[in-house]
Parts: structure tokens; C-alpha cells; sequence
């Protein structure tokens, strides 16, 4: 398969995909990633990962990502997690992430793909739902 076809798959995927190299530095930002977080392809590319991670959440955010491309491998593979993420207008939005850790042929690790969707409303419905259910069980006792 030729660049020119992968390249549409990246851009045409309904999901925000993001690669980060093995420092952290964004390298592909898809249009879906630019509709997620807010953020233009042209301000993505370039930036560290913390453009879209939350004060609070970096150390720890870090301290995964430098064990992930230490390991070649994540304990997240094949799961989506719900994180809190910053969007460009500076708002905290929810995103259901996926990660996986990206080998090159010869088996050495050359970064991360995330994959993205914006799931905001969903979590705070949930989380509302959970908070009302919270107050009619508490009312029954």
C-alpha cells in the first residue's frame, strides 16, 4: 500500500489520531483530531503532548509514556480509557483514549498512536445519572 492511500486512512478516520515520537512531540494530527481538541494540524505538529493534557495529569501522563517507550509495550493495549483532556479554548473535555506503542521494522520503538473520540456529554450525563441514582437510594434508607 502506497503513503498517499495510509495517509487517507489517518485523515479520513473518523476518530482523532494522534503519533507522538518517542519525546512526546506530536507528528500526525488528523482533521478529526483537530475537531476533538481544537486545535489546527499546523499548531498540533511540532508541540509537545502536553498541549492536550492537563496540568494535574502530567506527571503521571509521563511517567506511563516514558515507561511505555522503555517497555515497547503498554498495558492498555486493546483498551479505550476515559481521561480528562484540554481542548485549545482551554476547557477540560472527556476523551475515550486508545493507545498503542509503534515499532519500526527492526523492532525499535518510534513513538505512540493514539486514537481519540470526544465523549464530554456522555461522561457527564453518566456521571449525573450516577449522582441522582446516589440521591434516590440515599432518600430510601
Amino acid at each position: 500500500m502506497n503513503n498517499e492511500f495510509m495517509d487517507s486512512l489517518i485523515e479520513q478516520n473518523p476518530d482523532a489520531m494522534i503519533f507522538a515520537d518517542t519525546e512526546g512531540t506530536i507528528r500526525v494530527w488528523n482533521v478529526a483530531a483537530e475537531r476533538v481538541f481544537g486545535f489546527t494540524k499546523e499548531d498540533a505538529i511540532g508541540s509537545n503532548l502536553d498541549i492536550i493534557v492537563p496540568q494535574n495529569l502530567r506527571k503521571a501522563h509521563w511517567r506511563g509514556y516514558e515507561q511505555a517507550m522503555q517497555r515497547g509495550e503498554t498495558k492498555y493495549v486493546g483498551k479505550s480509557l476515559p481521561t480528562k483532556s484540554l481542548h485549545a479554548d482551554g476547557s477540560v473535555i472527556y476523551v475515550e483514549l486508545g493507545f498503542s506503542i509503534v515499532l519500526d521494522s527492526a523492532k525499535n520503538v518510534i513513538g505512540a498512536l493514539s486514537s481519540a473520540r470526544d465523549i464530554t456529554t456522555r461522561y457527564k450525563k453518566e456521571r449525573e445519572n450516577r449522582k441522582r441514582l446516589a440521591e434516590l437510594e440515599n432518600a430510601q434508607r
